[in-house]
């Protein structure tokens, strides 16, 4: 099969670009770095798939068999494409999320109802927050008279580059754990529980869908068969913490995320997905994937991932704003040689000794 993969260079996309590959497919990988592979039909070509332009000349490369699409849209820059992306391959496969669905106290099927359609809060409804911009583009497909679509909803994917606390990525609360540093992990949070799937186990059953009519016209979700409260993940954490480091790392733990939300600016994510109970049956995954489908275990997959991180630590530069609140939060000082540039520094000063001043100049900027 000839397969486009759209912005395929993350936690899915790039196992599954080599599964793809090594399986006998032609496969092309759009990405805005150069990149170079070994594989001789693995191929990546540089362009920002966002651009019209670019798009344009990738699908004129011939019709292909299948397009995995991982690209995060705005509802109107899909709507522009989507019915293009229909008919230039065979098979549409398109990236949404199992963030779409709402609150269940039952585990989640592809039948559970969508924030989109039961939500109530019209200051949201009235956002493009993105579990809201996958389901109004998800619609577009559901209303297309095309039928050679499938919506792929992934949860939480983890990898050795990817570990998520709560709504907290890695380069936050692992990097100030490893600097001797509290981990903002609040209380609200920590009791809910989560669905974490490796990586690399999503792109095993991704791999599997593309030319499937089965799978035509589905909504799949492709999650684990386990879940675990983040409690407990933050538990696997720190005892890979403790065994490799020598120390157990500090917490801080306010009774709610409030803090948090207003520190990193990620209020709907809280509100909408972590303080609800995410659980899935994945019964229609495995019916189109196969049941032979081996899943990795939380506990294993968290364990072997940080515990590589940890052996090979590859950082984004700390964010000063957010180092420094959390920091006032904490009563504890990052040190300036963290951050590479005098304005990092500069800013992290303000933020931690000056946050009121800091956030008026910033309604200043924002205004001119």
């Amino acid at each position: 099969m000839k397969i486009l993969l759209l912005g395929g260079t993350g936690a899915m996309g790039t196992p599954l670009a080599r599964k793809l590959a090594t399986r006998g497919n032609e496969v092309y990988v759009t990405t805005r770095i150069v990149r170079t592979s070994e594989i001789s039909n693995l191929y990546f070509v540089q362009g920002n798939a966002h651009d019209a332009v670019f798009l344009q000349e990738m699908l004129e490369m011939g019709k292909f068999d299948a397009i995995i699409d991982f690209m995060v849209y705005q509802p109107s820059e899909f709507r522009a494409r989507v019915e293009s992306l229909l008919s230039k391959t065979g098979h549409y496969l398109f990236l949404s999320s199992s963030r779409v669905y709402a609150d269940s106290e039952t585990p989640l099927n592809e039948d559970s109802p969508r924030l989109l359609d039961v939500c109530q809060d019209a200051a949201y409804l009235s956002t493009d927050e993105y579990a809201l911009a996958k389901a109004r583009e998800e619609n577009m497909l559901f209303e297309s008279k095309q039928t050679n679509w499938t919506i792929i909803r992934p949860y939480i994917t983890y990898n050795t580059d990817r570990l998520q606390l709560g709504t907290l990525e890695k380069d936050i609360w692992l990097w100030r754990a490893l600097h001797g540093q509290s981990i903002p992990f609040p209380q609200d949070v920590a009791s809910h529980r989560t669905t974490l799937t490796y990586g690399a186990d999503v792109a095993e059953a991704m791999a599997r869908l593309p030319g499937n009519p089965l799978a035509m016209t589905q909504a799949v979700h492709l999650t684990g068969t386990e879940s675990i409260t983040w409690q407990e993940v933050k538990d696997i954490y720190c005892s890979v913490l403790e065994r490799k480091t020598g120390n157990r790392p500090k917490l801080w733990q306010p009774m709610t995320s409030d803090k948090i939300i207003k520190t990193i600016d990620n209020e709907y994510q809280t509100k909408y997905d972590r303080l609800f109970d995410r659980t899935f049956d994945n019964s229609k995954m495995l019916s189109l994937c196969g049941e032979d489908l081996r899943l990795t275990s939380v506990h294993s997959g968290l364990t072997s991932c940080l515990e590589n991180f940890i052996n090979n630590p590859r950082w984004r530069i700390p964010e000063p704003k957010v180092q420094a609140r959390f920091d006032s939060f904490t009563g504890e000082t990052t040190s300036l040689s963290s951050f590479p540039t005098t304005k990092a520094k500069i800013k992290y000063l303000g933020w931690h000794t000056m946050p009121w001043a800091m956030a008026d100049i910033k309604n200043i900027l924002s205004k001119e």
